[in-house]
């Protein structure tokens, strides 16, 4: 029977009641997360060290706080406007990031917030290395007695959907069953500013064995803010988009790279002409190139595409709202096959439009706009996303494998990663110290997926330089000690200088191919790294193009899509004022010239003379009549990014 709840208080209680004294807890990652339920329970089990907490969680959103200074000034009021200003911050991320959970409380994630917690000791010592589609075993393995979670409830009928997070629960549940081990203690925590999701998503309300629905006010929902888009980062989406096949299916990752590949889709479907002419000024020719030719050319969808993602985010709006996304399918494998091999006749076809999906995800997760856009879909286009368990989207073998390679054809795989070798190998979540920056999440089940499926390609996405110690440092390394992905599943990789394919290639045809997309700065150390090491003959050498791989050469190839708004900042649209946009360059400017004490020197030397005429951006960072040193000083610094960045 299921216990109805209206006080977190008395939630606590229940599950305190209700498990031994040795809290063995699961918690979605991201949205999915009871943020009040979590801290409440907190709260009472860090003050009682009888009990013992071990919590098994992943990607525990926390808003940034800004550091010291201009960024603290610029970051604080935006944060209390985006994120709410009760918005209610996770007390174990607090207490992780000061090494300050006690010793009767244990926090284990599969993923973490990128870079957040490089500097938590204990969050590097509880870091669990897992695919997203081993999780639910692995809470079985440690035998988890209580899960929870926050849902969405319908009013009419009282429902509960599991809405942004359909991921792991259920899966978990079974795995845990299936070990011999007694059922864990379900609750659910209601947030009524939760998208409704239906489908395979809802359970009845008797799924859990306690349905909290704490008073309001209700905090925000987590938003991710939406980043400026880059030239690399552009050039990285155009390239991208060129790989896509119509009628194929499409996974995508998140972030700026996963924006412009969403921007490069949707301008090549509605847009086509400008579409060619943008990708003519990157790389001419990039028509015949076999990856491209494979691919079925840059024509705009006349099918359309059907979304596969672990992850639903601002990117699929975009493409769904388009047209982009539209293809759909159904769990029917007879259906399919008939759909297929084009003989569905018109009851098929019917079927398919009134019951078909075009869009499955395992979580979701966005800015504010995007949860309106959810909250406010007509019931039909509602229907035609489906929320999966993390077993059916990552993998081929969740349920029907024949019917997942029916409604997979010709799949794209887009994952991000740092760095990948010229042997083709790719760092995505780790350093060679062993500290974990993010997770492997789902890139491997991806990647090993479009080497399991014949027409499918997997591409990882990566700038070509970072910043590093205040110089420029290439992301194609001969060697890197550590590894996300092997170079045996070596595919497709990208960056902002082209497409390097090596699917099923020769070491040396592997080195030219990841060498033609390096940054020419760092190209002729590679190739004698590749000629000492007997991966290239010793007469190779580096062909004029090549040396056009520069930020300066690729800044003017897209100059006039810039400036005419063809790539605009935000693609997607911004959580940000325009003033707030303009302070963002100028930031991002100061940090990159301040970054060595050669360069802060020169770049406090040259704010001494500066001066603003943009009294928006001075009075919303607090600076229009700065009074002590320090401020007057971070008053010209200021001014000084917003003439260079205007």
């Amino acid at each position: 029977m299921t216990i109805h709840l209206d006080s977190l208080d008395h939630a606590v209680d229940f599950i305190l009641q209700h498990t031994p004294s040795s809290l063995r807890m699961g918690a979605p990652l991201g949205l999915g997360k009871p943020h009040r339920l979590l801290n409440a329970l907190y709260a009472r089990i860090e003050a009682d060290a009888t009990r013992h907490l071990h919590l098994y969680t992943a990607l525990s959103l926390d808003p940034p706080a800004g550091g010291k200074g201009l960024e603290r000034r610029f970051v604080g009021p935006f944060a209390e406007r985006h994120f709410g200003a009760d918005f209610p911050r996770l007390a174990y991320v607090q207490a992780m990031k000061r090494d300050a959970l006690p010793a009767h409380i244990e926090v284990e994630e599969f993923y973490m917030q990128s870079g957040g917690l490089m500097d938590s000791a204990q969050a590097q010592r509880g870091y669990a290395s897992l695919n997203y589609t081993h999780v639910a075993r692995a809470l079985g393995e440690r035998s988890v007695n209580i899960i929870v979670q926050k849902v969405a409830r319908e009013p009419a009928s009282g429902r509960l959907s599991l809405s942004c997070n359909s991921d792991l629960t259920q899966d978990a549940v079974e795995a845990i069953i299936a070990r011999g081990l007694p059922r864990p203690l379900l609750v659910a925590e209601v947030d009524p500013l939760l998208p409704w999701i239906g489908g395979t998503a809802v359970v009845e309300a008797d799924y859990f064995d306690a349905v909290v629905t704490p008073p309001g006010p209700y905090p925000q929902l987590f938003g991710l803010p939406r980043q400026p888009v880059s030239d690399a980062e552009y050039a990285i989406g155009l390239y991208a988009s060129a790989l896509v096949r119509d009628g194929g299916t499409l996974q995508i990752g998140i972030g700026a790279l996963a924006d412009a590949l969403c921007h490069a889709l949707v301008l090549r479907h509605t847009d086509n002409g400008t579409y060619r002419r943008v990708l003519a000024a990157l790389a001419p020719g990039i028509e015949r190139h076999p990856a491209v030719i494979a691919s079925g050319g840059l024509e705009p969808f006349a099918i359309g595409l059907y979304g596969c993602s672990e992850m639903i985010n601002e990117g699929f709006k975009h493409l769904v709202d388009t047209g982009v996304i539209r293809r759909k399918v159904v769990d029917d494998e007879l259906l399919m096959r008939r759909i297929a091999d084009g003989t569905a006749n018109l009851g098929d076809q019917a079927r398919l439009e009134r019951d078909g999906e075009y869009l499955h995800g395992a979580f979701y997760l966005g800015s504010p706009e995007f949860y309106q856009w959810l909250r406010q879909l007509p019931d039909d286009r509602r229907r035609a996303i489906g929320m999966r368990r993390i077993s059916e989207v990552n993998q081929l073998y969740g349920s029907n494998e024949d019917l997942e390679r029916l409604q997979r054809r010709d799949a794209r795989f887009f994952n991000s990663c740092m760095m990948a070798t010229a042997l083709g190998a790719a760092v995505s979540d780790g350093l060679e110290d062993g500290r974990i920056v993010s997770g492997v999440g789902g890139q491997y089940n991806f990647v090993a997926m479009a080497h399991a499926l014949d027409d499918a390609r997997s591409a990882l996405m990566f700038r070509a330089v970072r910043e590093g110690s205040g110089k420029p440092q290439s992301n194609v390394r001969w060697n890197y000690g550590h590894t996300t992905i092997p170079r045996h599943l070596r595919d497709i990789y990208i960056n902002e200088y082209g497409i390097a394919d090596l699917h099923g290639r020769c070491d040396e045809d592997c080195v030219m191919a990841m060498a033609a997309i390096t940054d020419a700065r760092f190209q002729a150390e590679l190739l004698d790294t590749a000629k000492r090491s007997k991966k290239l003959r010793d007469d190779f050498s580096v062909p004029p193009a090549w040396q056009e791989n520069t930020p300066a050469h690729l800044s003017a190839k897209l100059a006039a899509f810039r400036r005419d708004g063809t790539l605009p900042d935000y693609p997607l649209g911004s959580d940000f004022t325009e003033v707030e946009q303009r302070l963002v360059k100028a930031l991002g400017w100061l940090k990159a010239n301040t970054a060595t004490p050669w360069t802060k020197l020169s770049t406090v030397l040259r704010a001494l003379s500066a001066s603003s005429d943009d009294a928006g951006a001075m009075e919303r960072m607090g600076l229009t009549s700065p009074a002590r040193f320090g401020e007057r000083l971070e008053a010209k610094l200021l001014a000084l990014g917003l003439r260079e960045t205007r």
